[in-house]
């Protein structure tokens, strides 16, 4: 019996090294790594840029606490809120995390309880952000949850509609979402939501742990919309592989949070700053954005000649096959041809390559899946 808690349903490789796009397990077997560790994976595995962030602030501080100033915070903070409506950034360790803060924030501010969330969206394993989560694979079996969510269809304006009242302190959604089939907001709901937004007074969080950090080809997915969110949450590709969490706001809602509201003894440490500053001096030029952008048109291309008969959703490098049939034997059948992938759902084949794969590594992934799909 294993030591561990069985919690995840592990796959029978074990992965020892990796450069780039390709990972190594313990037999020596090569693959293409396109589930980068979920979307974690900025650029590749073990980036030069990151190995040496790591090392040299190795040497020179871990850890110290919250309770003192940090210039690299800062720094970061001012890089993540630049040239946006953004202006203020807290740091944690994970996407869980800083969904918590944002649901705290907007309580906090607003005064009121109540937060619209939706169906197949995807917030985290903790108390708070599981309520939020709008699956109930997510939620069941742990009693009663949080009550002040409200969880509604994605991309319906009638139901929207029907669920604001004067108890509503936020909408909370990913502008694609990730977990739950890669569904993307339509342009005509994002309008309803920014109005609505606009015209009550309720604040919007839009989690952007898997979406943000130059994964669909802008700084953040919501740039791609008309919304214009009082908070984003932020993880995954942040750190490139190194757990850091940020959750981003508004002017109007620095008071808010004052000294005692919320806290962590990890987040912000000077290990993941040095990683995540590292992360955003290369994925935030214009010139990466530019090559995700042309990656992704190619990848898209590629994959509409290669499974014509297949529906291709998605934005950026993260892209979604879907199938009619349920794809964890897919996953199981590309894994041994030596393609790593992950699902969105039963019926959805996830596609989240690092945002430095070659053209040539996109030939290979799509006629290895091709082969299996076809």
């Amino acid at each position: 019996m294993s030591a561990l808690f069985q919690n995840y349903a592990r796959r029978p490789v074990h992965l020892v090294s990796g450069k780039g796009t390709i990972v190594t397990d313990e037999t020596g077997k090569q693959y293409l790594d396109f589930t980068s560790g979920i979307a974690v994976l900025s650029l590749g595995h073990a980036h030069p840029a990151i190995v040496q962030a790591i090392q040299q602030q190795s040497e020179k501080l871990w850890h110290t606490s919250n309770l003192f100033e940090s210039p690299e915070q800062e720094k970061l903070a001012a890089n993540l809120v630049k040239d946006t409506h953004l202006a203020h950034a807290f740091f944690c360790n994970s996407g869980a995390e800083a969904n918590e803060a944002a649901i705290k924030l907007a309580r906090k501010h607003t005064g009121k309880h109540v937060i619209i969330t939706f169906e197949k969206s995807f917030h985290g394993r903790t108390f708070g952000a599981m309520s939020a989560t709008g699956q109930d694979k997510v939620r069941q079996g742990f009693g009663p949850l949080l009550d002040t969510f409200r969880t509604i269809p994605f991309n319906d304006i009638e139901a929207l509609d029907a669920a604001i009242d004067s108890d509503v302190a936020a909408i909370m959604l990913e502008v694609i979402q990730g977990e739950g089939g890669v569904n993307q907001v339509t342009p005509a709901f994002a309008q309803a939501i920014a109005d609505i937004c606009e015209s009550k007074g309720i604040l919007l969080i839009i989690d952007e742990v898997q979406t943000g950090i130059a994964r669909t080809g802008t700084r953040y997915a919501y740039e791609q919309t008309v919304l214009k969110p009082d908070i984003i949450t932020l993880a995954k590709g942040l750190g490139g592989g190194f757990p850091i969490g940020a959750m981003l706001g508004t002017s109007a809602l620095y008071d808010t949070f004052s000294p005692g509201t919320h806290g962590t003894t990890f987040g912000g440490n000077p290990l993941a700053v040095a990683v995540a500053q590292t992360v955003l001096d290369n994925v935030f030029d214009t010139k990466f954005l530019s090559a995700v952008n042309e990656k992704s048109e190619y990848l898209l291309g590629k994959l509409k000649t290669a499974l014509p008969t297949h529906k291709i959703v998605g934005t950026g490098l993260l892209l979604g096959v879907v199938c009619e049939e349920e794809v964890a034997p897919y996953i199981e059948k590309a894994e041994q041809a030596g393609l790593l992938l992950v699902s969105a759902g039963p019926n959805v084949l996830r596609l989240l390559p690092p945002l430095t794969v070659t053209t040539e590594e996109i030939d290979q992934a799509v006629d290895l899946l091709s082969s299996i799909l076809i």
